[in-house]
């Protein structure tokens, strides 16, 4: 079964830098588009990057310039670079993949950006 578990969230203070890391299992991951999503409280959910299966990146505006997002096919593994970091990425980070019908979500990890 499709499985995808982040890691690498914490605290860290305004201009600070994270690096989150998302292994998934369960499919041919180097064949999917793979994303970063966020949702911070009393919001709704929002894309923040996302990678083709070729390497092709996509990020969101509020992101643009400050998250890298890359992927290493041989280790199953989306990552997301984070740095001049701000308390509006506060949120918790969502790692996805749309098969078919389906969008898969990992079980999300906490960001924390406060002084």
């Amino acid at each position: 079964q499709v499985q995808l578990v982040e890691s690498g969230g914490g605290l860290v203070q305004p201009g600070g830098s994270l690096r989150l890391s998302c292994a998934a299992s369960g499919f041919r991951f180097s064949s999917y588009v793979m994303g970063w999503y966020r949702q911070a409280p009393g919001k709704q959910r929002e894309q923040v990057a996302d990678i083709t299966s070729t390497g092709r990146t996509n990020y969101g505006d509020s992101v643009k310039g400050r998250f890298i997002i890359s992927r290493d096919n041989a280790k199953n593994t989306v990552y997301l670079q984070m740095d001049s970091l701000n308390f509006e990425d506060t949120a918790v980070y969502y790692c996805s993949v749309f098969m078919s019908v389906f969008r898969y979500w990992g079980q999300g990890t906490q960001v924390t950006v406060s002084s």
